[in-house]
């Protein structure tokens, strides 16, 4: 393929077990988990144990060709910052894990646990997200990268505008493509004209289109929109990794870009790859042979 890869949106786990508004969630067995009080697929069956571990996903990413990956967080998913943690030293070069904090206390915990970045999950925030611009400011001024995923509605736009302009160094993320699927799209992806250094990245953009399946078509476009918007060097690829792959292989989340034909050679090289590996700092990525398949 000779294309560098990078998935700027994953998700690892020990173990779920946690609460969110009431409901439970709990990993169960054969990738299935209880969520919101209702047993579900979360995971590839094969994944027996429940564990969403490191080693499975870059054993995936070696097989997929994926040189590097970010790992952010959610709630549904129980706070993960120590297993995190352990992550980020045992593979510095290839993963770049985000903690999940609500303190100023907490973000310092992780930034000197050697987390490089931290998750919102804005989307299931009630209250007002410059609520936490002095936790904003302390990842400004160490260099801490954000991701933020927004709701499906307006009601965030202004407050995430207002928190870019407030931290101009910032390095912000805006997740799941800014809702491409619901009337927040543009005006999420429209963010990345409010500071320098706002990025907006495709994680779950398959689930998004789930209803219309591979190869997307629907998403292709939303891709060449959002460009037309505010530049193909402001979109990264994710994947939203593991959850989607219960639908679809790892490979297919993004070979639907390389094999459009809508796409130049020049926007595939941007948004698979180059541009995650600018905006997180990559580097030393391998490069990862094809292995052919035994079915070929």
């Amino acid at each position: 393929m000779g294309k560098l890869i990078i998935d700027s949106h994953t998700h690892l786990w020990k173990k779920q077990d946690t609460w969110v508004d009431g409901k439970r969630i709990l990993s169960l067995r054969n990738g299935r988990s209880i969520f919101m009080d209702e047993e579900v697929q979360m995971l590839p069956p094969w994944l027996v144990d429940g564990v969403n571990s490191a080693e499975v996903m870059l054993s995936n990413m070696d097989y997929a060709q994926v040189g590097g990956a970010v790992v952010v967080q959610e709630v549904i998913d129980g706070n993960q910052n120590e297993y995190l943690t352990e992550v980020q030293k045992a593979y510095p070069e290839r993963i770049f894990c985000m903690g999940m904090t609500w303190t100023l206390d907490e973000a310092k915990a992780v930034h000197e646990a050697g987390l490089k970045g931290i998750a919102f999950p804005g989307h299931r925030m009630k209250e007002s997200l410059l609520s936490l611009i002095h936790i904003f400011k302390y990842m400004e001024a160490q260099g801490m990268v954000l991701s933020m995923c927004l709701g499906e509605s307006e009601a965030q736009i202004g407050e995430m505008r207002e928190v870019i302009q407030e931290c101009p160094q910032l390095k912000v993320a805006i997740g799941h493509f800014g809702m491409v699927t619901t009337p927040a799209f543009k005006s999420q992806v429209l963010l990345a004209r409010a500071g320098k250094n706002v990025m907006v990245e495709s994680g779950g953009i398959t689930w998004l289109y789930n209803a219309e399946f591979y190869p997307y078509p629907s998403a292709i476009r939303s891709i060449k929109e959002a460009a037309d918007w505010v530049g193909m060097d402001r979109l990264m690829w994710g994947s939203d990794y593991p959850r989607t792959i219960t639908a679809i292989t790892y490979k297919m989340s993004y070979d639907f870009v390389t094999k459009s034909k809508e796409l130049t050679d020049e926007e595939k090289t941007l948004f698979l790859g180059q541009n995650a590996e600018q905006f997180y700092g990559f580097k030393n990525l391998p490069t990862l042979p094809y292995i052919k398949n035994m079915s070929e």
